[in-house]
């Protein structure tokens, strides 16, 4: 009797727990989006978190992209082959990285890269009582410090995955042709008479989802991280699994919204 009422405590604790992280977070959110409708706008943070997600972000993901386009290609003609339905592969490919992998691994290899930099990079201000000079000289840290941040990667991932797409294709495209003597011409017009303007669209809004969420978890674990060095490396990684996490999750939640009719 008394170890099942050790279990529902335990279990009790771990449930408020989870409710006041997913309430502390919710509120960290909605306060960082709600400076972007009041002044001022720090342009230079913005300008500077928008290049590092996704100017410096693009090699990444633009050799992520091309080589997995080139992979499904191969691994759909060894499935295909044996049932003499080759010419599908170019739908296949165009389909799967417009709608999941070019999101999907344009937010991985940036929340690997972007959200852990964004982590240690206001932790250690955070650690080093830089955050609170900053309210010492009146200036709103959620303002000039998360804002931007959220901005940036609401809009570069986006664009990251518009040039993931194209790669990705590229990639299938290249491997089709070259190791698999597809016709290059039949290749293209099978292309684009399977890509509908839904799935490019579906995977854009996947996109800035993730990039919101890769930034939003930067910043929250860096922006309450404490105690010290090793503070700011637990908070590193935490953002990034985290990230890791609700991007897969959302992917799926979205995907069913959107495919599942």
């Amino acid at each position: 009797m008394d170890m099942l009422l050790d279990l529902v405590a335990r279990l009790g604790r771990t449930t408020l727990g989870l409710i006041r992280a997913a309430g502390s977070l919710t509120l960290f959110a909605l306060s960082g989006l709600s400076h972007l409708i009041r002044p001022p706008f720090y342009g230079r943070v913005f300008l500077s978190s928008f290049l590092e997600t996704g100017f410096f972000s693009l090699p990444v993901v633009a050799l992520t992209a091309l080589f997995s386009g080139g992979v499904i290609a191969l691994q759909s003609y060894t499935g295909f082959a044996q049932y003499h339905v080759q010419n599908a592969i170019a739908g296949i490919v165009v389909l799967a990285v417009t709608r999941e992998l070019g999101p999907v691994l344009a937010g991985l290899m940036v929340a690997g890269r972007v959200g852990a930099a964004m982590a240690a990079q206001i932790g250690t201000m955070r650690v080093t009582d830089q955050i609170d000079a900053l309210s010492t000289l009146s200036t709103n840290p959620m303002k000039y410090l998360v804002t931007p941040r959220l901005l940036a990667g609401l809009v570069a991932l986006p664009l990251l995955v518009m040039v993931a797409d194209v790669l990705g294709v590229a990639g299938g495209f290249t491997v089709s042709v070259v190791k698999l003597g597809f016709s290059p011409h039949a290749y293209i017009t099978a292309t684009l008479n399977s890509v509908k303007a839904i799935d490019v669209t579906v995977g854009l809004v996947k996109a800035a989802l993730f990039g919101f969420l890769i930034a939003l978890m930067g910043c929250y674990y860096g922006y309450n991280s404490k105690g010290g060095a090793e503070g700011v490396g637990t908070a590193t990684t935490s953002a990034v699994v985290a990230a890791s996490i609700l991007l897969l999750a959302f992917d799926y939640l979205l995907t069913d919204l959107f495919f599942s009719q």
